[in-house]
């Protein structure tokens, strides 16, 4: 037996004694495989989650662009709220009133955004802002990409050009085209002369074209009156067919019938809402994003979407040369929602009850059992997300 004299004198040291039972190396690797496969679990559990969210967010964001704000970086939206919150908004100016209102209409279009923002760190804000506004740009591009065609069919059958619109090759569109030039053309000139034409071609300063001038495509049947330039404004079979392909469906804008005036558009879309009654029901984008009425500012998300698409520019861009999509998309909401009186408000009411009478947003096909369970499913979705 070892002592510490021993230890002391150099000896051999004591053997160590294992407390370990012993088992057999199969049951241990399959203690060790368990292990490993439930820490697999778990990392594919968090991948899931991740992957959950991103999905989620970029779905819900593409509600944004069409009925919030078209290009104002959300970020900007939430900074100006913020302001607002911590110095009031009495001293405000035109654009941070533009930006408070639309924090405003994102609150009502994603009731869940201002409590979920409020309960997020900064880094996890800062990535479901990242991801609200990755599914707000995938929407734009995929609702251009169905106007594009579209359009383009629509101005070769309507105006009968000389060459015809190419909707893969946007190069012979904008003032190039005299068919797309004259529905581009603001109101207060007349694109026959060719003056105007050769001044617009050319951008002398004498014929700029901005965001500051109605064009002719938003007028019903490109027609205005010098003295009241309301009248027929937002009444454009263009404008309605593209709203409803948006909107609804490609389908649906193609049954859009007549020259323009307003009573044969409603007459012929009802007459194709007929026809179109024992045909499949689809769940429309309008009831994907919870739209169920006609907003200004989706109708103002049509207009610009319309003019992108006569122009000749291949990419958005909040800038064209001197034409502004901001400040034309604030411009057209800002008629509906900022009337200088109650004589303006009835008028725009009596607008809005047009678009209604259009069945634009199809309230029948919206309380049909396909999409009420749509709209059903989607409520337990964010329940169960925001439970998690």
């Amino acid at each position: 037996m070892s002592t510490p004299e021993n230890d002391q004198e150099g000896g051999p040291p004591a053997p160590h004694i294992s407390l370990s039972v012993n088992t057999s190396p199969q049951a241990r690797a399959k203690r060790r495989i368990a292990a490993l496969m439930e820490e697999v679990e778990i990392l594919k559990q968090d991948k899931a989650t991740k992957q959950r969210k991103t999905t989620y967010y970029v779905s819900q964001g593409r509600a944004i662009c069409r009925l919030v704000v078209l290009f104002i970086p959300i970020e900007d939206i939430v900074a100006e709220n913020d302001w607002c919150c911590e110095n009031g908004d009495d001293s405000s100016t035109l654009e941070q009133d533009h930006l408070q209102h639309g924090y405003i209409e994102l609150v009502k279009v994603l009731p869940w955004f201002h409590d979920r923002l409020a309960s997020l760190d900064l880094k996890e804000s800062e990535d479901m802002l990242r991801k609200l506004r990755r599914g707000a740009d995938s929407a734009r591009g995929d609702d251009t990409a169905t106007l594009k065609e579209l359009v383009g069919s629509w101005v070769n059958t309507e105006c009968h050009p000389s060459l015809l619109i190419r909707p893969n090759n946007k190069h012979g569109q904008g003032f190039v085209s005299d068919a797309c030039g004259k529905l581009l053309c603001p109101v207060e000139w007349r694109w026959e002369d060719p003056v105007v034409r050769a001044g617009i071609c050319d951008r002398t300063t004498a014929f700029i074209v901005s965001e500051n001038s109605w064009p002719s495509f938003m007028y019903e049947n490109s027609k205005v009156d010098a003295t009241n330039l309301e009248r027929g404004l937002f009444k454009s079979k263009l404008l309605v067919m593209g709203f409803k392909a948006i909107f609804t469906s490609p389908s649906s804008a193609n049954e859009v019938d007549g020259d323009g005036d307003a009573a044969d558009i409603i007459e012929n879309d009802r007459r194709a809402r007929r026809r179109l009654d024992q045909s499949k029901v689809k769940t429309c984008v309008a009831s994907i994003i919870g739209m169920r009425k006609v907003t200004p500012r989706a109708i103002a998300y049509a207009a610009c979407q319309i003019r992108f698409t006569l122009s000749s520019i291949t990419s958005w861009r909040a800038v064209d040369g001197d034409f502004d999509y901001n400040t034309c998309w604030n411009n057209v909401v800002d008629f509906f929602e900022d009337s200088p009186g109650p004589a303006a408000r009835l008028r725009v009411k009596e607008l809005l009850e047009w678009w209604t009478q259009l069945d634009l947003m199809a309230d029948v096909t919206i309380q049909m059992s396909v999409n009420v369970l749509a709209a059903q499913r989607q409520q337990m979705e964010d329940a169960a997300y925001f439970t998690n």
